[in-house]
């Protein structure tokens, strides 16, 4: 790989130029898996229709495979800023999610319970009062399943 082309796939993670969408949902999927785990893919998969099929490949594809891959924030950062985004818009189940998920990525409670902390001043008291019930029940689930 020349320079150029590694500059090129450090900027912009699975999304290349030349890239089809095949490879671009594989990326995606890859690293959905990664930081969602197998089980909520695989409920999320067994659950879509003939309704959900599209919107399903389009967050694979544009979230997953088109953002998530790039290389240009960690992880752990885009944990934290997911998790400032559900709590400023208030999804909760999505919140619980990615909880989970920034825990898979590295991060550790009390980094989570300082993004949370930081949500309070930008997002609201009673947005953060929520976020912390949600993050102790997603700590009480984990916490209490084998």
């Amino acid at each position: 790989m020349s320079g150029a082309d590694y500059d090129g796939a450090q900027r912009h993670g699975v999304v290349q130029p030349g890239a089809t969408s095949q490879e671009i949902y594989d990326g995606g999927m890859a690293v959905r898996r990664e930081v969602l785990g197998d089980a909520h893919v695989d409920r999320a998969n067994a659950n879509k229709d003939e309704f959900t099929d599209d919107f399903q490949d389009m967050i694979t594809r544009i979230a997953w495979g088109g953002i998530w891959t790039r290389p240009g924030l960690t992880r752990q950062m885009r944990s934290a800023v997911t998790i400032t985004a559900m709590v400023a818009h208030g999804h909760w189940e999505e919140l619980a999610m990615h909880i989970r998920a920034a825990l898979r990525n590295g991060l550790s409670r009390d980094e989570i319970k300082e993004i949370l902390l930081q949500t309070a001043i930008y997002c609201g008291v009673p947005s953060a009062n929520t976020a912390f019930k949600t993050a102790q029940q997603v700590f009480r689930e984990m916490d209490t399943t084998p």
